[in-house]
């Protein structure tokens, strides 16, 4: 079978792994378990192309260890059954387990107790949080190490490397084009180098221009994983940079989320921001963030990201208060705990309460009691003075003044 280029360039060391100098280099975690010959589980998460197979395979071939590989997608429990038995002939095994967020239930069963006497060394690779994705029981017997997105000029230290392989011989190639093809390759170092690999076997003189490039690709890929949890990390990012009024992240994440076209999602969030992170220090933003949405959704992609970026930079330069889902939650809280008491009697629904009508009343105001007995000078709402809820404030403090 003739190999991908970026399978024959996978290192067969550490020293030879591209970026990830957190982990891999003098004095580094990584490097120091191949120096002192010692392997423990772990699970390698991260975006697709920085490394987790690399590092994986550099990590066996340094320590010299007995090791096989499984998909948790594709291998079946007998397959897992083989790898135990054959660790049981010699002892210990490394099993290298791609995909492992997607181990099911029966082959976890199988997996836990080697792991746990030692007969099989796990090394998990995936896309997901590990936090979020894998089960606690397996994630419990494992370091957790995270992988960082490599820079461009990893990208384009790996291409140069790339461009000596005798599988590319006579290749012509500029730094411009190396450049470009880093920039396209969205920080993923096995799609830079299938994207040289095409750009070559494409040409009939092997020389690899811009032009040559930008007609096989000519837009920079990003990892959006729509449906698992890099969609939600990208959500999440969205609501934290409104949250934190970073108007230009708030546009960079919204970018990815319409890149992706799950509409849907971006309304549910935006939602949920209008009331939670700026609530009462303006009001108005629920019906303007609707009338976004609405016209957004009548417009459809590409034009649904002008009414959806106007808003988003208005909710993140919009002041901030999240006093009244707090106050709410506080007020959820005393129910769940039973920290209730029986409602007044003038409030309940009975002929002659002597419940007294507001509205008689100059200012639609009485003293009288609303909350139970038992927490009848419970505070649950503490405003703000920013915004539209200053206003609020200052009606709520007479209020309070009016009651005592």
């Amino acid at each position: 079978m003739n190999k991908p280029l970026a399978l024959k360039l996978a290192p067969e060391s550490l020293k030879d792994v591209l970026g990830q100098e957190h982990l891999i280099g003098k004095g580094k975690i990584l490097t120091n378990l191949v120096k002192n010959k010692k392997l423990f589980s772990m699970i390698l998460y991260g975006p697709p192309g920085i490394g987790k197979t690399s590092i994986a395979n550099a990590l066996v071939h340094d320590l010299d260890v007995r090791y096989r590989m499984l998909n948790a997608t594709i291998n079946t429990k007998k397959d897992l059954d083989i790898v135990i038995e054959e660790a049981k002939m010699y002892g210990e095994i490394v099993l290298i387990m791609d995909e492992i967020h997607r181990l099911n239930k029966d082959k976890q069963d199988i997996l836990l107790p080697q792991l746990e006497s030692g007969l099989i060394t796990l090394i998990g690779m995936t896309t997901s949080n590990p936090y979020h994705s894998i089960n606690p029981a397996i994630r419990s017997r494992c370091q957790l190490f995270e992988l960082h997105e490599l820079e461009q000029d990893d990208i384009i230290k790996g291409l140069k490397k790339a461009i000596k392989h005798p599988d590319l011989e006579g290749i012509k190639i500029d730094d411009k084009s190396i450049k470009l093809i880093a920039k396209l390759s969205g920080n993923d170092l096995r799609f830079a180098y299938n994207l040289l690999e095409i750009s070559y076997y494409s040409t009939d003189d092997k020389k690899v221009t811009e032009e040559v490039v930008k007609s096989i690709n000519s837009k920079p890929v990003f990892f959006s994983d729509k449906n698992g949890d890099g969609h939600y990390d990208v959500l999440s990012g969205l609501q934290k940079s409104i949250r934190g009024s970073d108007v230009n992240a708030s546009l960079h994440y919204l970018a990815r989320l319409v890149t992706e076209g799950d509409l849907e999602s971006i309304y549910r969030r935006l939602s949920v921001i209008a009331y939670e992170d700026i609530g009462l220090a303006n009001p108005a933003i629920g019906p303007r963030l609707d009338a976004a949405i609405n016209a957004a959704e009548r417009t459809g992609l590409p034009e649904a990201r002008i009414p959806l970026g106007t808003i988003v930079t208005e909710m993140a330069l919009s002041p901030k208060s999240n006093t009244a889902h707090i106050a709410f939650d506080e007020a959820l809280a005393d129910i769940e705990k039973g920290n209730t008491g029986n409602l007044p009697n003038h409030l309940k629904n009975i002929p002659d309460s002597g419940y007294k009508y507001p509205h008689d009343y100059p200012g639609a105001f009485v003293k009288q009691q609303y909350l139970p007995d038992k927490i009848k000078d419970k505070k649950y709402y503490q405003p703000k003075d920013i915004g539209y809820e200053k206003n609020i404030k200052e009606i709520y403090e007479r209020l309070e003044k009016l009651k005592k």
